[in-house]
């Protein structure tokens, strides 16, 4: 069976807050050789590519003030793309059930790799020292869904028009009076307990990253969001927003806005995808952008899924 897979991502500031300290990424993995010399008709440098691997979809939220909080948002980012890049085994994953547990484990240690990277920047600059920084985590090879996170940052799993939290909040509160998932037509509840987290990275303790592996299917929609989007905006307007037939990047760009305009306290992140059968025009689409790749940097995509 065929699909496609759209995918979009955006983040803003809010309405209150100086500074954004949200960060996101959206990235294909594949195999690369970088040709130096060769007799074959290939320009010098060259670089070949084989089939994409996988897809990363990350959201990170920064805490610490001011430029702090970026920084470490930005730093978890840079931590996972120097794991990925240098250390995790991702082009060896198999279908065996163990070896996901194995996967996990592995992208358990690129959030300990995050977590090595802040604290030798607070080593080198102590003003910096108490930032920190949630991040979640979504990696995808088709039908295969692997999750791992630190903190009260999100991932949704929208199915048969239902939508369901995968991720736990790392918060006091969920701590103390454990899971709850507020009613899907109400924003997040805030209260004493809710902004305090127990589970981070850049804390003086070593986080305690969650994993766990899904399997995906067409119909299905993705959903990453800092907790600036859910403090204003329900799960359930989140899930019509996006399954609905509108582009996902103006479904996206609505979900922030309404959440700015109810508030917005804190600054918004979200990244959403969308898996679809192909429409017969499709096809002829995206067998047209096989023989003419398109080369444009856009986070807004459209990807083969089989």
């Amino acid at each position: 069976m065929h699909g496609q897979m759209e995918i979009f991502g955006t983040s803003d500031i809010g309405r209150h807050r100086k500074t954004n300290e949200d960060h996101f990424m959206i990235a294909d993995l594949c195999k690369s050789m970088r040709v130096h010399s060769t007799s074959l008709a290939l320009d010098h440098r060259t670089r070949l590519f084989g089939e994409t691997q996988g897809r990363l979809l990350l959201v990170a939220d920064g805490m610490g003030g001011h430029e702090s909080g970026e920084r470490a948002s930005q730093l978890a980012l840079d931590g996972i793309v120097d794991y990925v890049l240098n250390t995790l085994s991702w082009y060896l994953l198999h279908d065996d059930i163990h070896e996901d547990e194995d996967f996990q484990k592995h992208l358990k240690a690129g959030l300990l790799n995050c977590q090595q990277l802040i604290e030798r920047d607070i080593a080198s600059a102590p003003q910096r020292e108490g930032m920190g920084s949630t991040l979640t985590m979504a990696y995808i090879a088709w039908p295969r869904m692997f999750v791992v996170h630190v903190g009260d940052s999100r991932c949704y799993l929208l199915r048969d028009g239902t939508i369901k939290q995968l991720t736990r909040d790392h918060t006091m509160a969920e701590a103390v009076l454990g899971h709850h998932e507020t009613d899907e037509s109400e924003p997040d509840r805030e209260g004493p307990l809710t902004n305090l987290l127990w589970n981070v990275l850049g804390g003086k303790d070593q986080p305690h990253p969650d994993a766990a592996s899904y399997h995906l299917q067409l119909g299905d929609a993705l959903v990453l969001c800092t907790d600036g989007l859910t403090k204003h905006l329900c799960r359930k307007r989140i899930a019509e927003l996006i399954l609905s037939d509108r582009p996902l990047e103006e479904a996206c760009n609505q979900a922030i806005q309404e959440a700015n305009d109810a508030g917005g306290s804190d600054n918004l992140t979200i990244v959403a995808c969308r898996f679809r059968k192909k429409r017969p025009v499709q096809e002829m689409e995206a067998e047209a952008e096989v023989l003419i790749p398109d080369t444009e940097d856009n986070v807004d995509e459209t990807v083969p899924v089989s």
